[in-house]
């Protein structure tokens, strides 16, 4: 099976970044106990199409990872997820992450993006944090957890009231929800398990990643030409 190619060119700058999540819509989150099987599940969502990659820092080593795989694949957006204090922020951005993220609202973790001209995108829940996070610098909003809250249907209600702030939904994303996150207004999609499940990881199957992957780019791109008639 072919993978889809990454998109070419190196996403250095902040608008950049920024431009790239936008554009591919997914930013897979590895969440995993090594830092072997974190190489591995980057690797093959890159070579699946997804040239984008969190690793979040309960992973073993997450900032060797991170700096490893800025070597090896200029043309991946290397980020760090679960960043939660300024200390962590910066060791991040030592290691060569492009975008610092986090499961709420971290105002240090975000200020040290900013500046530092870094694409962040701080975890909200509530109308009052997405407000708080927006007002602070985020580029995006990371809508966690969605699922809990009402999915898809939480989304659109607060792009109602808040159709400048782009949106990740992050949480309870699968094949049978991501569609309808995106017909909803979300400009991204946060995903784990569901595009990188254990067994594929522990099989090494990347086949397995690859076919997930493009499912999940097919439903990004459907459910964007369905926004107008979402109901």
């Amino acid at each position: 099976m072919e993978a889809n190619p990454p998109p070419q060119g190196h996403p250095v700058t902040r608008a950049q970044v920024r431009a790239r999540i936008e554009e591919v819509g997914i930013v897979p989150a590895v969440r995993v106990a090594d830092r072997e099987r974190a190489r591995f599940a980057a690797e093959s969502v890159f070579s699946g199409g997804i040239p984008i990659v969190e690793i979040t820092m309960t992973v073993p080593h997450a900032l060797d990872v991170i700096a490893g795989l800025r070597a090896a694949f200029p043309e991946m957006a290397v980020g760090a997820g679960t960043v939660l204090d300024a200390v962590t922020a910066h060791r991040c951005l030592d290691a060569g992450a492009l975008f610092l993220t986090s499961p709420g609202f971290v105002p240090d973790v975000v200020r040290v993006a900013v500046d530092n001209d870094t694409v962040v995108f701080p975890g909200a829940l509530s109308p009052s944090e997405v407000i708080s996070a927006w007002k602070a610098g985020a580029d995006f909003v990371k809508v966690f957890p969605c699922e809990p809250m009402g999915g898809h249907h939480y989304i659109r209600a607060l792009k109602a009231p808040f159709p400048q702030v782009p949106m990740i939904a992050s949480g309870g994303v699968t094949q049978h929800t991501a569609e309808d996150f995106m017909a909803a207004g979300a400009s991204a999609l946060g995903i784990g398990a569901d595009l990188m499940p254990p067994e594929a990881l522990s099989k090494r199957n990347d086949a397995q990643i690859h076919e997930l992957a493009r499912r999940f780019l097919t439903m990004v791109k459907d459910g964007r030409a369905k926004v107008n008639h979402f109901v």
